[in-house]
């Protein structure tokens, strides 16, 4: 009777490839790492720094993906295929740099976090400066916000809002009296008119008058004649 020989072990499964080569070809080199892509801001040092580390954690983490470590992983087919084995290890190690590095320029980009921590640069330079002239004129160092008192911090985080309201209302009080003055000038000239026409109807009336004292003058004749005139046609 024949007696079963122990199956070898097998490999756990081998994640695709896109080329298939044999025994006997020889194993296609490493794709070069790709270079992290320019950013257009000249980077300061807290910028320059977070490239470095960036840089340096890709590296240290795609050695993990060494070829020895991946033969560990596949035995069988390091023993029977490397060079195919090699490729692959190549291919995993340049695709994974070069997304790393895109994702990471997309995201520089998209945050802008170049200009920000240049922006950073200056207020910490600007920060440190003015401590010195503080130093420097006696006046010591500035208070720790956490030790200001609460007036003062509700104040400094009111102002930026304060000084907003205050442009709109300025804005509104500069409107209202543009408003108000054209108001005044047509209140003006409805005024002088009123005036003018006041004067012409005193103008009218004093022509009254003086018409009426015209006819006070001959309006006693004018009654005698009429009555006259009167009695001569009733006596014929």
């Amino acid at each position: 009777m024949a007696t079963d020989t122990p199956s070898q072990p097998s490999d756990p499964p081998l994640p695709p490839s896109t080329t298939t080569t044999s025994t006997t070809t020889p194993s296609a080199p490493a794709s070069p790492p790709l270079p992290l892509p320019p950013i257009a801001l000249a980077p300061g040092p807290r910028a320059s720094r977070l490239q470095e580390v960036f840089a340096d954690r890709l590296k240290h983490t795609l050695a993990k993906l060494s070829y020895p470590n991946i033969a560990s992983c596949y035995p069988t087919i390091a023993a029977k295929q490397p060079s195919t084995l090699k490729s692959i290890q190549a291919q995993m190690v340049a695709i994974l740099e070069a997304r790393a590095a895109r994702e990471f320029e997309t995201v520089m980009r998209d945050r802008d976090v170049v200009r920000k921590l240049n922006e950073l640069e200056d207020l910490v330079a600007v920060a440190g400066q003015r401590r010195g002239e503080g130093e420097m004129d006696g006046r010591g160092a500035p208070t720790p916000p956490h030790l200001l008192p609460p007036e003062q911090i509700l104040a400094a985080h009111l102002a930026p809002h304060l000084a907003g309201q205050q442009s709109q209302l300025n804005a509104r009080l500069q409107t209202m009296q543009s408003h108000n003055v054209a108001l005044f000038e047509e209140i003006r000239a409805q005024r002088e008119e009123a005036a003018r026409l006041l004067a012409a109807v005193d103008k009218v009336l004093a022509d009254v008058d003086g018409a009426n004292a015209l006819l006070d003058e001959v309006v006693g004749e004018l009654a005698t004649e009429t009555r006259e005139v009167e009695v001569e046609m009733a006596g014929t």
